[in-house]
């Protein structure tokens, strides 16, 4: 396989695993909120608390997904297997 087509996998992958974490979180996040919060709040909170719990598995999945293309990046020579996605113009 050449650099072009590491990088399309690469991004493919990678975004299926953001995907993923944000799901993961997001029913992490609700699991808690049945448990802990659901029996203690009024039913008309119930919009509220879940437009927080996406929000919070956003902000989350996004934390967790940026420290592990950090490590990616650490374990693996990126520039000797992916080709940049934005080529900068030289004059």
């Amino acid at each position: 396989m050449n650099k072009k087509t590491n990088t399309l996998l690469f991004i493919l992958a990678a975004t299926l695993a953001n995907i993923v974490l944000t799901l993961i979180s997001f029913f992490i996040f609700y699991l808690l909120y049945a448990v802990l919060l659901s029996p203690r709040l009024p039913t008309d909170s119930v919009i509220w608390c879940l437009a927080l719990i996406f929000l919070a598995a956003l902000v989350v999945s996004f934390l967790v997904y940026q420290a592990l293309l950090k490590l990616f990046m650490k374990k693996v020579n990126v520039q000797k297997y992916f080709d940049p996605i934005f080529n900068t113009r030289k004059k």
